[in-house]
């Protein structure tokens, strides 16, 4: 029984660090993608929301690379958070 209490103590913990770690990372890439970035001195926008009109060629290269930070840090925040749930249901179905 001790045993059982000490798992059932460590996947809580390692549910609620998967959970606050994806929450942080979807968080982290929203604000990222919302960041202006700039090339040459120029102002490019953000991901979110590129420079109106005509941008140099060199912004292309910089959102672009913005853009992949932003969508790989928001699939990790995703997936850690569906392991966190994931966790929690079949942690829930295995005491039921």
């Amino acid at each position: 029984m001790p045993a059982e209490i000490g798992v059932g103590a460590v996947m809580t913990t390692l549910n609620k660090i998967l959970a606050i770690a994806g929450v942080a990372l979807l968080l982290g890439g929203l604000a990222l993608g919302f960041r202006s970035v700039s090339a040459d001195s120029t102002n490019c926008g953000s991901v979110f929301q590129p420079a109106r009109g005509i941008t140099p060629m060199a912004c292309d290269g910089r959102l672009n690379n913005s853009a992949t930070l932003v969508t790989v840090l928001m699939v990790v925040g995703g997936l850690a958070v569906a392991a966190a749930i994931t966790l929690k249901v079949v942690r829930d179905r295995v005491h039921a």
